[in-house]
């Protein structure tokens, strides 16, 4: 069994070898957010008609309800923390956060995560998985407290590390190698204290993808309870 430094060389050495034999320059959507963008993101014709209509909207924000569906992306997180804000600002009562998402950018998972955190010192926030609650995905579903982490009984979580490859000079590759190794440690750490799970086990499960049902969740501390009816939330 390797040690962390040894582990540490081995995964940096791995990425470098990945992206001087050619692979695919950029990073793989299920967890990084590689670059800087310029442009801003457009709007596709499906995510408009995907949109919830205004009335929704209106309605959901007067009942504290905020969606989580879809690629977490800037846009995304701009949205969400938008939300929260107006939620947290107008009253102290809890906001509830429905999450369904096959996962996307790191930095957008981590701006959503620090914000829901900041925002339930005012508004206590529950957090209800459905559907599947995958990689950055479950990065923002892990922001709840452990009790008002709750699911709908046939979701499904997945746990992985980040993603991607880059080409450039040796000096460019090796740092980049080393910051997604170094942000895939920040988020096994993360999940494990969040989980209770050791952090030797998190680093583990999370070497490759790592799917749990909503009872699995459960037991492996992800996951605070199993809801089935709007009556079940009142309780949290």
């Amino acid at each position: 069994m390797m040690t962390h430094d040894e582990r540490h060389t081995h995964n940096a050495a791995r990425l470098r070898a990945s992206a001087s034999a050619g692979e695919d320059a950029q990073y793989d959507a299920a967890m990084m957010h590689p670059v800087m963008e310029d442009e801003p993101e457009e709007t596709t014709e499906e995510e408009k008609k995907a949109g919830a209509a205004p009335e929704v909207e209106r309605h959901l924000f007067e009942q504290r309800k905020v969606l989580i569906f879809g690629g977490v992306n800037d846009r995304m997180a701009r949205d969400i923390t938008g939300r929260l804000l107006a939620l947290a600002g107008e009253s102290n009562k809890p906001i509830d956060i429905y999450v369904n998402s096959p996962g996307g950018h790191v930095e957008s998972g981590d701006t959503i995560h620090d914000m829901i955190r900041f925002v339930d010192s005012v508004a206590p926030v529950n957090i209800i998985g459905t559907g599947w609650v995958a990689s950055a995905g479950a990065l923002i579903f892990a922001a709840g407290r452990p009790e008002r982490r709750l699911c709908l009984p046939n979701t499904r979580f997945l746990l992985h590390q980040p993603m991607g490859g880059v080409r450039g000079p040796a000096t460019d590759i090796d740092i980049e190698a080393r910051e997604i190794i170094k942000m895939r440690e920040r988020l096994n750490r993360l999940f494990a204290r969040e989980t209770g799970q050791p952090y030797e086990k998190v680093a583990r499960d999370t070497d490759r993808n790592y799917w749990m049902s909503a009872k699995e969740a459960v037991e492996y501390g992800l996951v605070g309870r199993i809801i089935s009816s709007a009556s079940d939330l009142e309780q949290a």
